[in-house]
């Protein structure tokens, strides 16, 4: 096939592509370059409204601790959502029968829609009629039986874990194609050689899972950046308790519908715009970082 037969082909999804998604994103990151009187635009102002977000309140308060709980549940939901999915997938690598039933039934959360999952767990986690206090009152384990929502010290880490526990099917299902094309015969010369199973999965299978490991972050940051629906539906809009759960998208939200300011276009799209940075800026980072590694294991 010549390469304009293959433009021909792509130039539909390019064109809706472009019209849907890049004409849209231009037209948001120009508007953070001019002053707005609500809906209508006034001149322009360059980096004034990115100053504003750095210069005055709310947003010299709001903005970093916002973007602290962003790099909070990124790390956190690293840890623990792509971890426990790749130990997950090891394990159902070697269940050739069930494989398949278990990756569905680990994949079911991720399907259904982040608002409804938060709303679930803020009836589980009640501290009046929530069935995990209940449960830990009756088991003698009072003192644990916490206002999770209600306290700042647990509200975001409940966040981290009741999105940990949504998405953990996503790593398993890409860990697990991922070790179906690790050659079997590379494991088999190994345990010939004497390796034990942790040896060989340390030595030989995860550098072959890096490149997979590598994708699994990236999409994990680019989620983590951009969360809105699981934070709102656990802390509404202003991110309650006291802030303890405020992520960036929520302060975009709430400058742009909610805080009754002229220039809320302006302000909004400035975030819209740094939002977008931190996020293209990490990664391209992170996939330069990860074609190294491909070429140093390749060579």
């Amino acid at each position: 096939m010549s390469r304009r037969s293959g433009l021909f082909f792509v130039a539909p999804a390019l064109l809706l592509f472009g019209v849907f998604v890049l004409y849209p994103m231009a037209s948001a990151l120009s508007y953070a370059f001019f002053d707005w009187q609500g809906t209508t635009r006034g001149g322009f102002v360059g980096l004034g409204n990115f100053v504003v977000l750095f210069t005055q309140e709310p947003f010299t308060t709001q903005l970093p601790r916002a973007f602290g709980h962003n790099i909070a549940f990124f790390v956190g939901t690293m840890l623990i959502q792509n971890t426990l999915g790749l130990g997950i997938a090891v394990l159902l690598h070697a269940r050739a029968r069930t494989r398949r039933v278990l990756q569905t039934l680990y994949a079911m959360p991720y399907l259904v829609s982040p608002i409804v999952i938060g709303y679930l767990w803020t009836l589980l986690l009640s501290p009046t009629f929530g069935p995990l206090n209940a449960l830990l009152r009756t088991i003698g384990l009072e003192s644990l039986a916490l206002p999770w929502l209600g306290d700042p010290s647990t509200a975001l880490w409940v966040v981290v874990l009741v999105s940990a526990w949504q998405w953990v099917g996503f790593p398993v299902l890409l860990y697990g194609a991922a070790l179906g094309g690790v050659p079997e015969e590379l494991a088999e010369a190994a345990r010939v050689d004497g390796a034990s199973h942790w040896q060989t999965f340390r030595s030989i299978v995860f550098p072959l899972l890096v490149p997979a490991i590598g994708t699994v972050s990236i999409l994990t940051f680019i989620f983590a950046m951009e969360a809105f629906a699981l934070p709102y539906a656990f802390g509404g809009s202003t991110g309650n308790p006291a802030g303890a759960t405020d992520f960036i998208s929520l302060l975009f939200y709430r400058t742009a519908f909610e805080n009754g300011s002229t220039n809320a276009i302006g302000s909004s799209s400035a975030i819209a715009g740094l939002l977008f940075v931190v996020i293209f800026g990490g990664a391209v980072a992170a996939t330069r970082v990860l074609r190294r590694h491909q070429d140093r294991v390749a060579g």
